[in-house]
């Protein structure tokens, strides 16, 4: 999500505040850890982390390096995340619009099969248990105020993150799937070679 915001949009800086289900990591029972709040009943706090997301996203997209903040908060539940993103944007632009973009990118983009986008007023975390996209926007909390950006992104935690793991090794492995449809809306590569056919067929015309 933050690639396509980047992408589209262009991304100054932003704050990444992840709503986390508790992990392994935490202990059931209040107990000695190495990080103390860790150390608290997970089933019965919410738990204020750091998070390690904002350095591998630096890593990940070095055009995002140093430009993110981040944090987390432990959640008891056993599965399913989010992500609440603030973003200043180089431009001002309107819900719609942001809604709109990440609409068809969930859709008709090469990355429909990692981002997802929900309309629905009535989903809660249990609603994404399951899901394999690596985040699904929640377009009805989107908050819009000239460049300033929020959104809310669910993401199943195990099996979503466990999806995109195998995607990484298809990717490296060449192997593709189609998009459907067969003609992504907005992707600059198939763009670029719509417009070389046409080019061709008129140099032949």
């Amino acid at each position: 999500v933050l690639k396509t915001m980047n992408d589209r949009f262009g991304i100054v800086h932003g704050h990444m505040e992840t709503v986390h289900a508790y992990t392994d990591d935490q202990n059931l029972h209040d107990n000695i850890h190495s990080k103390e709040r860790r150390g608290r009943s997970a089933p019965l706090n919410m738990v204020l982390t750091e998070s390690n997301a904002t350095s591998s996203i630096g890593k990940l997209l070095p055009e995002l390096a140093g430009k993110l903040t981040g944090n987390s908060i432990r959640v008891p539940v056993p599965n399913v995340s989010m992500a609440i993103l603030h973003l200043t944007l180089e431009q001002e632009h309107t819900r719609e619009e942001v809604n709109e973009f990440l609409r068809d990118v969930s859709l008709n983009s090469s990355m429909q099969r990692q981002i997802g986008f929900t309309v629905s007023n009535e989903v809660v975390s249990s609603d994404f248990i399951g899901d394999r996209h690596a985040g699904i926007v929640d377009s009805h909390a989107t908050i819009v105020d000239g460049r300033q950006v929020v959104l809310y992104v669910w993401y199943d935690n195990e099996f979503g993150y466990t999806c995109q793991v195998v995607r990484v090794g298809q990717k490296m492995a060449g192997i593709q799937y189609p998009v459907i449809p067969a003609r992504p809306v907005n992707d600059p590569a198939v763009d670029a070679a719509a417009k070389k056919v046409a080019s061709i067929k008129a140099r032949s015309a």
